[in-house]
């Protein structure tokens, strides 16, 4: 079993580490082993071929692909309040699964959720619980968590390694900030601790001074990386209770391949899906090399901001109905604005830096968002014990396990543990084996929660300080149960497994549905359309649906036809149906 190496220090942050203070829920997994790496397993580079299985389940080896041609460094950012306890996320789940015994060949580094930060400037237990508390509402220390993945890989990366980063709600919009900063400020040699701060300055702002501040920087302290895969579940659209966004995350023309699980029945005003942009063929084509252009002087420059002003701004792609319609109106009953809301021409002039900063000959990422049957915590995980074997969220696990392997990426997974999750690792490894038919869904039917809801994990601030982190990868064998059967058989179980909307269960977050907030949904034509408004609790909305269509799982259309076991739900014919409006039909993958 690999050992766990606490990462960072306790004291004020020095030259040897400023972003240290996330020590209390970093973990970086790795030996001292010197094996050199061995020869790569061969890839296909366009679509891995689907062939019938050859490998006997019991030949396959313990870890597929049991050797890769390359390193691979793997982030991976809990969501807010997430860390290992009695309800694990996906991003736990994942590093479960991984490879953690060989740093020649593969180094995983997890950290805990937004809300779980301490901070050794902070000198008593009280303010300690407050900045958390603040952490969470506000995503007050994103800076920190998002330096502290940078340090991570600026300490362990050499050339020729590959970069994968993982997250789940806030983490996953912190791992996408993080592969912006990549992108605009490039990685700093290791031993640069110093840097690190006023390079995350110069990412984080957005006026035309920090973007050429950030070039002449890249070009003289830093390198451009790669980054191989981002995956992520349902990233958070709105990072605090103002929407804000940091440059890059939208999209991002250093990352090959991008997934993403996203959710259909999430109602909450600050749940908001984050999708990735799908740049135009003209904006393709304003991209300039940085390394070799001088950026075009007639861009018009945007608002000038402070140096330490945090300009993450964000859309929200959303706009409420009257509460019973799907038919996508605004109520605009506002009087016309004389210009273009500051908000929107920050979002404008942010979109038109990154695209006048991008590299001309970047390659076009391979982009994929799935949408899923359940809510925020059905996607992720953590809405269910981890003593409940079946749920909605190991689907999605499932699905971005498989991803991994159909995108060549290399990572390096645990057989045992594959088959914990209701995978046959010999439908992945040596070949990617078809999923075959779905199993009828028969006499079953789709369950309700327990009458007692399972408790949602209470935040770290709410829990005594003194409470030790426990050995990961110890508890999480010990909580092992045995592979029941096929995957389609576990699938059939999970998609039958109730979801959980805090809406109907936590009354509280009614306060910020009534609450008038400013509320955004973008258009066919790319165009924001911003007002002010309350949610009410309206679905997500799904852009773009005749011109560009959309993916939805298989799980979903299997879940829409099954009944319920609820005896006063199936007397009224009721069924399974998603909150936001299908305008066409679905491309369904498996």
């Amino acid at each position: 079993m690999a050992a766990v190496a606490r990462t960072g220090h306790a004291q004020e942050p020095t030259a040897v580490s400023l972003t240290a203070t996330l020590s209390d829920s970093a973990y970086v997994y790795g030996d001292a082993s010197s094996r050199t790496l061995g020869a790569g397993i061969e890839y296909n580079e366009k679509e891995p071929v689907a062939t019938s299985r050859t490998t006997d389940a019991q030949n396959v080896p313990p870890v597929i692909p049991p050797d890769h041609e390359a390193r691979t460094l793997i982030v991976c950012f809990d969501g807010t309040g997430d860390q290992f306890d009695n309800d694990n996320s996906n991003i736990v789940q994942l590093v479960s699964l991984l490879k953690k015994d060989d740093r020649t060949k593969q180094l995983v580094y997890y950290q805990a959720g937004i809300g779980t930060y301490t901070s050794p400037k902070v000198a008593t237990p009280f303010m300690s619980s407050i900045r958390k508390t603040l952490d969470v509402m506000f995503a007050w220390n994103l800076n920190a968590h998002v330096m502290s993945g940078y340090e991570f890989l600026m300490q362990h990366y050499i050339t020729g390694d590959k970069i994968c980063i993982f997250g789940f709600s806030r983490g996953a919009y912190t791992a996408r900030s993080l592969a912006g900063m990549l992108h605009k400020v490039g990685l700093l040699p290791a031993g640069n601790f110093q840097q690190v701060p006023f390079a995350y300055k110069m990412y984080a702002r957005a006026d035309e001074i920090g973007w050429e501040q950030s070039t002449e920087f890249k070009k003289a302290f830093a390198v451009d990386v790669p980054i191989e895969f981002i995956g992520v579940w349902d990233t958070v659209d709105s990072v605090g209770i103002i929407p804000k966004r940091l440059p890059f995350t939208t999209s991002n023309t250093i990352v090959r391949t991008f997934r993403h699980a996203v959710s259909l029945d999430e109602r909450r005003a600050k749940f908001k899906a984050n999708l990735w942009n799908r740049p135009n063929k003209v904006e393709l084509k304003l991209g300039t090399d940085i390394a070799t252009s001088t950026p075009n002087p007639e861009v018009p420059a945007a608002r000038p901001t402070s140096f330490d002003e945090p300009v993450e701004k964000r859309e929200q792609p959303h706009k409420p109905t009257n509460g019973k319609s799907n038919k996508y109106t605004p109520n605009l009953k506002l009087p016309k604005p004389t210009g273009p809301p500051k908000e929107d021409e920050d979002d404008r002039m942010l979109n038109t830096f990154e695209r006048k900063y991008s590299e001309k000959q970047a390659k076009t990422t391979d982009i994929e968002e799935v949408w899923f049957a359940g809510c925020h915590s059905d996607i992720g995980g953590g809405s269910v014990s981890n003593k409940t074997r079946h749920s909605l969220a190991r689907i999605t696990l499932r699905w971005m396990v498989r991803e991994c392997f159909k995108t060549n990426t290399g990572i390096l997974f645990n057989s045992a543990a594959l088959r914990d999750i209701g995978i046959d690792p010999s439908t992945l490894y040596p070949t990617i084996a078809p999923r075959p038919p779905q199993l009828p869904i028969g006499t079953h039917g789709i369950r309700n929660p327990p009458a007692k809801p399972i408790p949602i994990r209470p935040h770290a601030f709410l829990r005594k300080k003194s409470q030790p982190h426990p050995d990961v990868q110890t508890l999480l064998e010990a909580a092992r149960t045995p592979f029941l059967g096929s995957e389609e058989e576990e699938e059939l179980h999970d998609i039958l497994s109730p979801k959980y909307d805090q809406l109907s269960l936590k009354k509280f977050w009614w306060v910020l549905e009534v609450l008038p907030l400013r509320l955004r949904y973008q258009r066919g034509d790319n165009e924001w359309v911003s007002y002010f408004g309350s949610n009410m609790g309206q679905p997500r909305y799904i852009p773009k649906q005749r011109t560009n269509g959309f993916k939805v799982h298989r799980s979903v259309k299997m879940r829409m036809e099954a009944d319920y076991e609820d005896e006063v739900r199936r007397r009224k014919g009721k069924k399974y149906h998603p909150k936001p409006h299908f305008k066409v039909e679905p491309t369904w993958i498996d």
